[in-house]
């Protein structure tokens, strides 16, 4: 007997009593390989062994009973810079299996910011004035570590969130003396802890930002070994022109780049997925270069008096002067004034809106390309969110992959794992390997659904089992735990730069 158990290396696992065992388990490792059936023992925070132990006990054991395990998903792409302290619980998040949040996208985030009156657009999208209380990234890492959030929480710096701190008019460029305040701000943080540096050069409130603005904060995030995150200064007829800004920038600061949400938006922008495509590889072949992309046809944000048109259908989810117009399409409030779109949207300002305004087949092109990760875009202080805050994950797995196709389901988990963990410097976390961090997903793929939509948007995903993060069951059968082990996750390394490894225009098979 003894022989026996030496020979299947099983000595450790009969003396020793993990805290957490997963039995049965068709384990997807999210390094996009197939998926192999195995056992997956935890102790503590981390994975501790992998494979057949039929003699292994644990405190807590748990039947997959054939079910998927892949690491915990890594949503990219969030504005929960505020939520994660306020609302800790993330159930949004938690309940489709994401067990890490980048914060700070589209060129705004909490820190290092204090205001003292109305916040700027789309400031807004993040919460109120109480919010933005956090001088220092440092002060906003030891709030959300304070708050003890069921998930953990990675942060970018906005541009500008800078901008608010060092200029008294967003209509202009930065002068020299701003930008130089706006990158010792930044420089501080980075050492802090941020991961980088975000853009939103479509808002009103940075798109006067010329290139050589931009470039030297870049620069500061190079040295410091951080990611560019930029949502372009045009996602309609000009894209590739501001992709070609966004490559420019990034090479000429040394730094890794992700173009975050990649679309071709406006009806008359409709069918160029190919060309985007096309620029991002060539560019891949040179720098580190990638994009996310959320599973839907429709945009939202704050509503934007420069997408104002009759060509698309735009539905209002909030406006602090006219709240009961919220749910409403723009089209049926403008009729009902008697006035036009733009008048009607002036009006209703400041406010949020929906946009259906990309084409199905783009959207699967972007989402299913080699260099594209899944991120949400969810906006989590909306009265009347877009259906990706709740449902984005499931959606690409069990929509996109295992109904259409679109992709196989290890290459999907990847996408929302390892791909994002390497792309924004997570170390030990996207995959299921023996000492990794155990953040994990356990769901049934023969029930996995989205049920939010646009008219019942705050629902929670079907078929996701249970949910693990740093070590402890945080969501279990559709119930949160009171086991809130998630945290701030400081950046401590360079991020790679490391020149993508894919085949350009490759072919997409199930």
């Amino acid at each position: 007997m003894t022989i026996a158990v030496v020979i299947t290396a099983s000595h450790l696992e009969i003396r020793m009593v993990y805290d957490l065992l997963i039995r049965n388990a068709n384990v997807l490792d999210g390094t996009g390989a197939a998926h192999f059936r195995a056992d997956v023992a935890i102790q503590g925070e981390r994975i501790c062994a992998i494979g057949d132990m039929p003699y292994a006990t644990a405190t807590t054991i748990i039947n997959a009973q054939e079910r998927y395990l892949t690491p915990g998903f890594i949503d990219v792409h969030t504005h929960d810079d505020t939520n994660v302290i306020r609302v800790p619980e993330m159930l949004p998040k938690l309940t489709q299996g994401v067990t890490t949040v980048v914060v700070g996208n589209c060129g705004i985030s909490a820190s290092p910011v204090t205001l003292a009156s109305e916040v700027p657009d789309p400031m807004n999208l993040l919460g109120k004035l109480e919010d933005f209380r956090y001088p220092s990234f440092a002060d906003y890492a030891n709030a959300v570590d304070a708050a003890s959030p069921s998930i953990n929480v990675a942060a970018l710096v906005g541009h500008t969130s800078l901008r608010s701190q060092v200029m008294d008019n967003f209509a202009r460029p930065a002068s020299a003396a701003e930008i130089a305040k706006m990158e010792t701000l930044l420089r501080q943080a980075l050492e802090e802890g941020a991961l980088g540096l975000s853009s939103g050069l479509a808002y009103r409130n940075a798109i006067q930002a010329p290139t050589s603005e931009m470039a030297p904060l870049v620069a500061a995030v190079g040295k410091s070994g951080g990611v560019y995150t930029t949502h372009l200064r045009d996602e309609f007829a000009g894209l590739l022109g501001a992709m070609d800004e966004a490559f420019t920038t990034a090479r000429d600061g040394q730094v890794p780049l992700v173009i975050s949400h990649l679309k071709c938006a406006g009806a008359g922008n409709w069918g160029g997925a190919s060309k985007a495509l096309s620029r991002l590889e060539a560019a891949a072949q040179h720098q580190h270069a990638h994009c996310d992309c959320y599973p839907y046809t429709a945009g939202s944000s704050t509503l934007d008096l420069g997408q104002v048109t009759d060509e698309i259908e735009i539905t209002i989810t909030w406006s602090t002067p006219h709240p009961e117009q919220a749910r409403r399409p723009l089209k049926e409030i403008a009729a009902e004034w008697g006035v036009s779109l733009l008048d009607a949207a002036k009006q209703l300002q400041p406010a949020g809106a929906v946009y259906h305004n990309m084409s199905e087949a783009d959207m699967q092109q972007v989402l299913a390309h080699p260099l594209a990760m899944v991120g949400s875009d969810g906006l989590p202080n909306d009265p009347h969110p877009h259906p990706r805050l709740w449902g984005a994950f499931p959606r690409v797995l069990a929509h996109y992959s295992r109904d259409l196709k679109l992709m196989p389901l290890a290459e999907a988990v990847r996408k929302m794992t390892s791909l994002s963990a390497a792309n924004f410097g997570l170390t030990d976390r996207g995959v299921i390997r023996i000492g990794a961090y155990a953040d994990l997903t356990l769901f049934d793929l023969t029930t996995l659904e989205d049920t939010a939509n646009y008219e019942n948007p705050i629902a929670a995903a079907k078929g996701i089992e249970m949910v693990i993060v740093n070590g402890k069951i945080a969501y279990q059968h559709g119930a949160i735990s009171d086991q809130r082990a998630g945290r701030m996750l400081r950046r401590t390394e360079r991020i790679s730069q490391s020149i993508p490894n894919f085949h350009p225009n490759q072919e997409q098979t199930p």
